[in-house]
């Protein structure tokens, strides 16, 4: 079982993508376009103070009438964030993002910011682990070491 720390080492872009929260919603958009991404951390300075995802954009906008260039994020984004730390282990993980209904959850590290995991990351882990567990099985009924 891999923990939160060893996932974002295979990433191979560690990167967190941010956003101010006074920023306009289509710049949300854009740069989440631009990099392939579903959701952005909003910052204010060196803290966390909620995260925008597309859903957001397309409910809470879209769905109401709003416009994305009149729209701050401060007005979609959702202000409770949860987050886990470097040791929080990939099944915790899962466990958290299925009861919660959530995709995306940042890593902090002695009260910052280290990283984002995303369902995906967590999902691509667990297929490499149990692919290595199906290999060493092999290995073994086949009486290799």
């Amino acid at each position: 079982m891999h923990c939160v720390a060893q996932i974002l080492k295979t990433k191979q872009d560690n990167r967190v993508y941010t956003i101010a929260p006074d920023a306009k919603v289509i710049d949300a958009i854009k740069l989440m376009a631009e990099r392939g991404i579903g959701a952005l951390l909003v910052m204010e300075r060196d803290n966390i103070v909620g995260i925008v995802t597309e859903r957001d954009y397309a409910r809470k906008v879209v769905l109401r009438g709003r416009t994305a260039t009149e729209t701050p994020v401060r007005d979609i984004m959702t202000t409770e964030v949860m987050y886990v730390r470097p040791d929080t282990t990939n099944e915790q993980c899962m466990a958290l993002m299925t009861e919660n209904r959530l995709r995306h959850l940042p890593v902090i590290d002695n009260g910052k910011l280290a990283g984002l995991i995303s369902i995906g990351d967590l999902v691509k882990d667990i297929i490499s682990e149990q692919q290595f567990i199906i290999e060493q099985l092999e290995h073994y009924i086949r009486g290799e070491r």
